[in-house]
């Protein structure tokens, strides 16, 4: 089986993480503070807080932004579950915005639409997490305008984007949002296996992470209420939670993103190949807009099934039958059941349904050879025979 996606794992990667197994610390010591240092250089931003998981990054930076009962959180239907939960964790209602039919995003105009609404309603949202989907940044411009008029702040979730940019810059630099999070799941661009980074340029929305991550305690007598006990002495001055990176993660991010430029170019150099090899088929391959560079983390299709005679679903398990590794990237979050409970239901994001009957993730990752390449391709020329 060909995967969909998959890690890259050098000698490199294991020695640094045999490293640390042979040092003094495996949890709080030098190497997160020290990949913290080396994302935040990677993408010109203040301050990167790393922790267990992206699932976790969005939390503490809707908590720090201040989210809660009785706010609004907005995202795309087309995203993991966790851009949309990460809302819920903190008490708030979330809602969506349909999606834009060429890059698959959260579409600006949508947005724009149903915050003249919202604000008509007296609901409008305190945070918009814009999700970057398979690597293509949003339409950041526009989002950051409508967040000025309307009063709203913004989370990029770039769990697909690192190593991407927007108009020049890498993504997570902040110029269009309070905070940026990253993935590094072994699927990812680049991994520790399972973490996340949140990345902001706002000294105190960094402090806020920071305590959040590592149960609400602090050793700094300057955040402490009352004197000091003695240098034994910290105080929890918060609701946190255990979201802390160990060292071993740590130390294998530190190996991996000195790879991470090159994994980019080389997702791109794949993507190139499909789009040339795919141009005749009965199918829509990605968009690319001309002002971003994706990183490029899924290359997904979508399957022309007027043209082709044959359904979606018979489509991907053929390509599964054939030993092509396809996914679908993702069911809508507003038809899960768990939303579905509360009052969502399919037809209200028709794009967003349009792209799930017809979306298909290809194999795509940093160590694929064009021989694997080559049977993707087969596969998916077999799988659209009439």
């Amino acid at each position: 089986m060909i995967p969909y996606g998959r890690q890259d794992i050098t000698q490199a990667d294991v020695d640094a993480v045999i490293s640390v197994l042979q040092s003094d610390f495996l949890t709080q010591g030098p190497m997160v503070p020290r990949f913290e240092q080396l994302v935040a250089e990677q993408v010109g931003a203040r301050h990167a807080l790393a922790v267990n998981s992206a699932t976790s990054a969005l939390h503490i930076a809707c908590l720090a932004l201040g989210l809660g009962p009785g706010d609004y959180l907005w995202t795309t239907p087309i995203t993991f579950v966790a851009s949309a939960n990460c809302g819920l964790y903190c008490g708030a209602t979330v809602d969506f915005v349909d999606i834009d039919p060429r890059t698959y995003n959260l579409c600006a105009t949508a947005l724009a639409a149903k915050l003249e609404v919202a604000e008509r309603e007296g609901r409008l949202p305190k945070i918009v997490v814009a999700v970057h989907l398979c690597g293509q940044p949003c339409e950041m411009v526009a989002i950051h305008a409508l967040g000025r008029r309307y009063g709203f702040k913004i989370i990029e979730d770039a769990s697909h984007a690192v190593g991407g940019r927007y108009q020049g810059a890498s993504i997570g630099s902040g110029a269009y949002s309070d905070i940026t999070v990253f993935s590094f799941h072994p699927v990812k661009i680049i991994t520790t296996a399972e973490g996340g980074m949140a990345v902001t340029n706002d000294d105190d929305l960094a402090a806020r992470m920071a305590l959040l991550r590592s149960h609400g305690i602090t050793r700094d007598p300057q955040q402490m209420v009352g004197d000091s006990h003695g240098p034994w002495y910290y105080q929890q001055i918060d609701l946190g939670f255990n979201y802390r990176m160990t060292e071993l993660q740590a130390a294998l991010g530190i190996s991996q993103l000195a790879r991470l430029d090159d994994y980019v170019a080389r997702r791109h150099q794949l993507a190139s190949r499909y789009d040339e090899h795919l141009a005749s088929l009965s199918v829509t391959t990605p968009w690319q807009h001309a002002d971003s560079y994706s990183g490029l983390h899924l290359y997904v299709i979508r399957v022309q099934e007027e043209k082709i005679g044959r359904s979606h679903r018979s489509v991907f398990e053929s390509l599964r039958e054939q030993g092509i590794g396809v996914n679908l990237h993702y069911i809508p979050v507003h038809t899960q059941p768990y939303y579905v409970q509360m009052g969502f239901v399919a037809s209200d994001y028709p794009q967003a349904m349009a792209y799930y009957r017809e979306a298909i993730s290809l194999p795509m990752f940093q160590t694929m050879t064009e021989v694997q390449q080559d049977e993707v391709i087969a596969a998916l020329i077999e799988a659209i025979r009439p």
